[in-house]
């Protein structure tokens, strides 16, 4: 490393990164191959890391080196799983929305940020019938599964495996407050996914297109619910549940692009959605900061919808409803 100073920083970010129920010191030991004395002396920099310990600390981690060398650099480390066809599948992905979902709820403060250009995915998750149709369409017409071609959508054939991973990843997600800001597009891209499917004929029969629509109707009504309280709790559930906060903004200005930021302890996550349904991260201090202020400053050009402004908040979800009523001819 450059200065004791630069490793000190370099461990600490390290640290930063950890939940508090995982030891520090065992974490670098075990990764280096070393004595917990030697991590010892590594962390305090009473021992100069080597270039090729610098470097597999970096990699397990997924940070970037380049702030804590001083160079200047418009470069950022992303990682992330590839799904699609060939790729990763439904059932992978879906684990690593769960093991994120976990690590996150695990910190003692976290937040999590959501720009919304379609609805939260985790929020879909709350009602089955959204969950079982997008399920359906993400493995027939995005990853493409062989054993999927022809068939059509109906909901007595949705994946028990698929529901319980469902649940899971809501009661993770539950656990974590959240700001999520939307617009009036953010309702779109689901609608358009429906009414591709049934004029494709991939629907059973008419019925299955109207139960999807009425599994989004409930969506919105409680997640107005949940903007009336300022709480995240599971539909058809007592607001007394809920553990975290719920803020919720309408933005019309931007367009939106499904970026999630994490805010865990010290540590801060971006996820930037690709792909339809994949997304990469980062935790880049630079760019994290950036994104956080970029949030902070839209928040404060939105309306917010939650707890206050009834009047935007009942204006808001009626131009929802009234969208998907005309596409859904109910």
């Amino acid at each position: 490393m450059e200065s004791n100073n630069s490793q000190l920083q370099f461990f600490q970010h390290i640290k930063s990164i950890l939940p508090d129920h995982i030891s520090f010191v065992d974490e670098i030991a075990g990764l280096l191959n070393i004595s917990n004395d030697s991590a010892y002396r590594r962390i305090r920099a009473e021992k100069h890391i080597s270039l090729d310990e610098m470097q597999k600390l970096a990699s397990h981690f997924r940070i970037s080196i380049d702030q804590f060398l001083h160079l200047q650099s418009d470069s950022y480390i992303f990682s992330g799983d590839l799904s699609g066809p060939g790729q990763l599948g439904f059932e992978k992905w879906l684990e690593s929305v769960l093991k994120q979902l976990t690590l996150i709820s695990s910190f003692s403060h976290r937040h999590l940020y959501y720009l919304a250009k379609d609805i939260p995915i985790m929020d879909q998750f709350m009602i089955p019938e959204l969950l079982a149709f997008k399920s359906f369409l993400w493995r027939r017409s995005i990853l493409q599964y062989d054993d999927m071609k022809g068939m059509k959508f109906s909901l007595e054939d949705a994946d028990p495996g698929h529901q319980e991973m469902a649940r899971k990843i809501v009661d993770a997600y539950l656990k974590v407050p959240t700001t999520e800001i939307w617009n009036l597009e953010s309702i779109n891209s689901t609608i358009r996914q429906i009414e591709f499917y049934r004029e494709a004929n991939m629907f059973v029969n008419e019925e299955e297109v109207k139960k999807i629509y009425l599994g989004l109707l409930r969506l919105l009504d409680h997640l107005e619910q949940q903007a009336e309280t300022g709480l995240k709790f599971r539909p058809g559930h007592p607001s007394s549940t809920a553990t975290s906060e719920y803020h919720l903004f309408w933005n019309d200005l931007v367009t939106a692009d499904n970026t999630l930021l994490a805010e865990m302890d010290l540590k801060k996550i971006t996820f930037l959605n690709h792909s339809v349904i994949n997304y990469i991260y980062t935790t880049d201090i630079k760019f994290n900061t950036f994104m956080h202020d970029n949030m902070q400053n839209l928040v404060k050009r939105s309306t917010q919808l939650s707890k206050v402004g009834e009047k935007e908040r009942y204006q808001f979800f009626n131009r929802l409803r009234d969208k998907m009523k005309l596409a859904a001819r109910l």
